[in-house]
């Protein structure tokens, strides 16, 4: 072999076992935000009123209409209330996308949600950096999403735009709070 594809190789192995350690660690993670699976699974152990629950398991709404179901239940339901904007968002996508849900409302049962799917499918082919600092329109990112180099990512039309919905709320976060080990690198493909 040359020495540069010899190089390259190696770092290319170095890279990814790289990424399957930071995977393998979530803790190093903690600083890109919730995803709806997570936050609604936390709001059922919370303690949701059946009104509530009985909504999230056979109610069908648009994202707006589940922000404002959101937003209704602030006033009697403190699990909701101490939800910020971006979580209510994320949470409302997130519910748009996946309503009505089974019964099952642990973390492990609930579909995948966009912080899942960054880190599953973003983090393969580049450091996770590269995506959650990026404040991008919604556009934007089913366009990269669409490009060649990502139209063979596992993924359902419906899971890219659930995807995009997440950054858009979630991602530009100040390089400033990623961890010191995630600011290097870049895309790899």
């Amino acid at each position: 072999m040359r020495p540069s594809l010899t190089a390259a190789l190696a770092l290319g192995i170095v890279f990814g076992l790289t990424s399957l350690s930071l995977s393998q660690n979530d803790d190093v993670f903690s600083f890109i935000p919730d995803g709806g699976r997570t936050l609604l699974s936390g709001l059922v152990e919370a303690g949701l009123p059946d009104i509530a629950l009985n909504e999230i398991t056979t109610g069908e709404k648009s994202s707006q209409e589940w922000l404002a179901f959101l937003d209704e239940s602030m006033a009697s339901v403190p699990a909701v209330a101490a939800l910020d904007d971006y979580q209510r968002q994320t949470l409302a996508d997130y519910l748009f996308y996946n309503a009505p849900i089974g019964t099952e409302m642990t973390a492990e049962a609930l579909p995948m949600d966009g912080r899942d799917m960054t880190l599953r499918y973003c983090q393969s082919c580049h450091i996770v950096t590269v995506v959650i600092t990026q404040s991008r329109a919604r556009e934007a990112w089913l366009g990269t999403m669409n490009k060649p180099s990502h139209v063979e990512i596992d993924l359902t039309p419906e899971q890219r735009e659930a995807l995009a919905d997440y950054l858009v709320v979630n991602a530009g976060i100040p390089i400033e709070e990623v961890p010191p080990e995630l600011r290097a690198g870049g895309a790899s493909y």
